[in-house]
């Protein structure tokens, strides 16, 4: 066990930060929540975790919430109402933490950090973060998730697997996808804000299994005792289902990804060797079978 650290956790109240508040309780460090809804929060003050009045778009609270902190958690949320707003709120963080003093900043980018811009706000405002912890002097750990298994919970695969016995993604099936699961980001962040030694490395990190659609669907077959078959949805019905979950306009960036992806002949891997970064970040892996019968009843009829 290291020491006792008091760590500001951006992003808390969802499902990709929340599971690094309960790691970091269990490991007995501090958790200070950010968030604009305490009672969104609530859970988690049960817990033990610490709740900071804040919104990335005010930079005083991001100040006030930063103040005494050993490290900070960073994610900026995926589906923001303009999500130009994701590069700001990205420096509003970073200045935050460098004024205050903070040791060490760990950044979950939650997606792919792109080679170049592109034009995608999503992808580019990533970008923006990382140059912004480099020009801040703030020693930093980047983890790079691939895709979250948590992914097919949402409205655009579980009702379809429930229903209909279909796996629905917009991955094409034969492209092979490390799905890690949130609970394994989240304790791989806790093991990096404990390990500042690894200050400037990046961490590309998935699940340890890197299944195809079709192999995808046989894991899932196999977890919940009846044929799942896996179907390629388009970028165009990915982005419609997003914009009804979050609103107009939020599935365009999502969809625009998943299209440049298509189109690309030489597509980047979808997953990581991750025996280098379990020897970096040592912990045990969630299997997918593990996961999908965790999660059985979303799955089930």
């Amino acid at each position: 066990m290291s020491d006792m650290l008091k760590v500001l956790v951006y992003g808390a109240t969802g499902s990709q930060a929340r599971p690094v508040v309960y790691e970091l309780l269990a490991r007995g460090h501090q958790p200070t929540v950010l968030t604009r809804d305490a009672q969104k929060a609530a859970d988690l003050e049960a817990a033990g975790a610490r709740v900071a009045p804040g919104d990335l778009g005010d930079r005083e609270s991001l100040r006030s919430a930063s103040a005494g902190q050993d490290a900070v958690a960073l994610l900026i949320p995926a589906f923001l109402a303009n999500p130009l707003d994701a590069a700001a709120f990205g420096r509003n963080a970073v200045e935050a933490a460098r004024e205050a003093g903070v040791k060490l900043v760990v950044w979950n980018t939650s997606g792919a950090l792109p080679p170049t811009r592109s034009g995608n706000p999503m992808n580019d405002a990533r970008l923006d973060v990382l140059a912004a912890l480099r020009e801040s002097g703030l020693p930093h750990i980047v983890v790079q998730p691939f895709v979250y298994i948590e992914n097919l919970l949402g409205p655009w695969t579980a009702p379809s697997v429930a229903t209909r016995d279909l796996l629905s993604y917009p991955i094409l099936a034969q492209r092979p996808t490390g799905w890690i699961a949130a609970q394994d980001l989240g304790r791989l962040v806790v093991a990096a804000l404990e390990r500042p030694e690894l200050a400037g490395r990046h961490f590309a990190v998935s699940g340890i299994e890197h299944p195809t659609g079709p192999e995808l669907a046989a894991l899932f077959s196999q977890a919940l005792g009846r044929k799942i078959s896996y179907y390629a949805m388009t970028p165009e019905e990915m982005g419609a289902v997003l914009d009804a979950a979050f609103g107009p306009g939020a599935g365009a960036p999502v969809a625009e990804a998943y299209r440049r992806e298509r189109q690309n002949p030489n597509p980047p891997q979808n997953y990581a060797d991750m025996g280098p970064v379990l020897d970096a970040l040592p912990l045990r892996m969630t299997s997918i079978l593990e996961w999908v019968r965790q999660h059985a009843a979303v799955f089930t009829p």
